[in-house]
């Protein structure tokens, strides 16, 4: 049995092991355990979809349990060696997937910077919002989003709130232009970075 070292304070809406109850779990093999005593304080939002500007389909469900098929479509050949996953995936409809629980790291933030630290994985949590650079989100998303974040804040001490173009910059743009910081605004502080990282 393996013990994680991040231990959640009991809660009605998450198991002992971080999963929350009314999403639907597709564990992902691609997390590991944060360092012994952290706890998420940064919330990550992204964008994705697959194949790129197509929702609806299972392509990220399929990419973040290492079973996409790269024959299925000419992107997905460019993608499918990738080892990648976030903790939460929010669909158009406002429908919330889990893929890691909360007690471990996501591979989802890549080369990262926030606040001068390094490694946002060692810290944060994912959220991915089905969507794109290109067009607006959903509300159904953003209720999902906000409904999320008031439950995550009963059960870690996060501290802000930002996106993958903050704290990778140059190389990520996600969640992009079209995503509205204002309907989140309030439930935790946006970091939008700074010329020292």
């Amino acid at each position: 049995m393996t013990l994680h070292p991040t231990t959640l304070p009991a809660n009605p809406d998450f198991d002992p092991a971080g999963w929350l109850r009314l999403a639907r779990h597709l564990p992902s093999p691609n997390c590991d355990d944060y360092s012994a005593g952290t706890r998420p304080e940064l919330l990550v939002i992204h964008n994705i979809s697959l194949p790129p500007n197509e929702y609806g389909g299972d392509g990220v469900e399929r990419l973040f349990t290492n079973t996409l098929d790269p024959a299925e479509h000419p992107y997905y050949a460019t993608i499918a060696h990738l080892r990648v996953s976030a903790h939460f995936f929010i669909r158009r409809d406002g429908e919330l997937l889990q893929f890691v629980p909360i007690t471990r790291r996501a591979w989802h933030a890549g080369v990262s910077n926030y606040c001068g630290r390094e490694r946002c994985n060692d810290f944060s949590l994912g959220v991915e919002m089905e969507g794109s650079d290109f067009e607006p989100f959903c509300d159904a998303q953003y209720d999902t989003l906000k409904q999320l974040i008031a439950q995550l804040k009963q059960v870690l001490p996060l501290l802000a709130i930002t996106g993958h173009e903050y704290i990778a910059p140059g190389r990520k743009t996600d969640p992009g232009p079209y995503f509205d910081w204002d309907k989140v605004a309030g439930d935790l502080p946006l970091w939008q970075g700074s010329a020292n990282g």
